[in-house]
């Protein structure tokens, strides 16, 4: 049991702060890179060869290895190196070959390049209501794929998987296709099975703050190999070098397709199959980092750590506390940050976040209009507070977040209102 911590100033109200160092992200150099991932780029660079076509056989190219080791790493017929997880889902959605402007539903509670993905393959986005867990609410995503959706973007957001059974049930059930967007949970599973290979096609994320990180990058996972084709082609394999990819290539004609040149380059594959055989060990520090934290926050009055949808399906690089309601969590987390732990509310009016969707003004012009026609997910939304969790925490760095948030939290009742 977490006891509150009473008699205590906080930081907020000029007491001193639990930490005075800073909180570690990688948006201020904490970067999980060792040696052999920069020799393995060095290397690339050397070898003054950093375009994917060029004379050499599609296995001799850093991104063909890379690829190779996906495939091997993930159970996937298929991979194909881009150059964001943004574009690796726009592809994924491209090569479903939907009818132009087709209904796409995706989550209440996601990143704007969600959306915006869907925008960039030239479909509308429709945004389903989540539950209290952050989860699609599941009545409305079946009433919304009964209305017309052609397709369902599922998002594994911060890091937890969504009920993947659950979705494709519906999915199933009106024979739509649904597409991963896996950029948030790279190496997670589910039930014994790897995010981003229950769907039709997975999109990933290499970004800096990923489980790979190459500063910017990405690929799509996928069995289906007229799928990949497609997404081949669109990515920028013109002239035939769609063939490259196979040994028996399907039926296609590359020329009736668009090329938008969102190829992953040389460099940036040789760093990311370079870290990918330490990403066992990067998952496995998230891990014990989260499981450490969240048990000791399990009893914290006023404060809930995130459900997961099964034991273990998650990945830690993320801790999402629930606080009673909006307001508690705008100062909640006001207070954290003034005791030296990096942390966002994703409804502070103060600190716009586009992982609430209401912010999202290329899909929603009128913020009032959206918060009041998605009740639930503007609830739910407001009310989480999002601590990022390096893989590099050390026990010292939990136990500072242990008792700031023990302290904050014994602060709460009648501060924020």
């Amino acid at each position: 049991m977490v006891a509150r911590i009473r008699h205590v100033t906080l930081a907020i109200d000029g007491g001193t702060p639990v930490r005075e160092t800073r909180w570690p992200a990688y948006d201020n150099g904490d970067a999980y890179v060792a040696d052999e991932d920069i020799a393995a780029a060095v290397a690339a660079l050397r070898s003054r060869r950093y375009f994917r076509y060029d004379s050499r056989p599609h296995e001799a190219t850093e991104t063909g290895a890379l690829e190779a080791a996906l495939c091997r790493y993930f159970g996937a017929g298929h991979a194909l190196g881009c150059a964001s997880g943004t574009t690796a889902l726009a592809l994924g959605l491209l090569a479903l070959d939907l009818p132009p402007q087709s209904d796409v539903l995706c989550p209440a509670f996601t990143f704007a390049a969600t959306p915006s993905a869907i925008v960039l393959a030239g479909h509308r986005p429709v945004v389903v209501e989540c539950d209290d867990d952050l989860q699609f609410d599941l009545t409305d995503l079946r009433n919304r794929v009964a209305a017309g959706a052609r397709a369902i973007v599922v998002v594994h957001m911060r890091g937890f998987a969504a009920d993947m059974p659950a979705v494709l049930a519906i999915a199933d059930e009106f024979g739509v296709p649904v597409v991963e967007d896996a950029v948030p949970a790279l190496g997670v599973r589910l039930h014994g099975r790897a995010l981003g290979t229950w769907g039709r096609v997975g999109a990933f994320s290499t970004q800096s703050d990923k489980a790979l990180n190459t500063g910017e990058g990405g690929f799509l996972l996928t069995d289906d190999p007229t799928l990949y084709a497609r997404a081949l082609v669109c990515s920028g394999a013109y002239e035939s070098r769609m063939a490259r990819h196979f040994v028996d290539p399907p039926d296609l004609d590359d020329l009736s397709l668009p090329l938008f040149s969102w190829r992953m380059d040389e460099i940036r594959a040789a760093l990311a199959r370079a870290q990918l055989t330490r990403l066992p060990g990067r998952l496995e520090a998230h891990r014990r980092n989260y499981e450490r934290i969240a048990a000791a926050l399990a009893d914290q009055p006023d404060v809930t750590v995130r459900r997961p949808v099964a034991p273990g399906a998650y990945l830690g690089e993320a801790l999402l506390l629930q606080l009673p309601d909006a307001a508690a969590a705008c100062w909640f987390s006001r207070a954290l940050r003034a005791e030296g732990i990096g942390v966002r509310a994703f409804g502070d009016p103060d600190d716009v976040n586009v992982r609430a969707f209401w912010n999202w003004r290329f899909l929603f012009p009128d913020r009032a209009a959206v918060r009041a026609a998605y009740p639930a997910s503007t609830a739910a939304v407001g009310r989480t507070v999002d601590i990022p969790l390096s893989a590099n925490l050390t026990e010292h760095d939990c136990t500072q977040l242990v008792a700031a948030v023990g302290k904050v939290a014994a602060a709460l009742p009648g501060r924020y209102r």
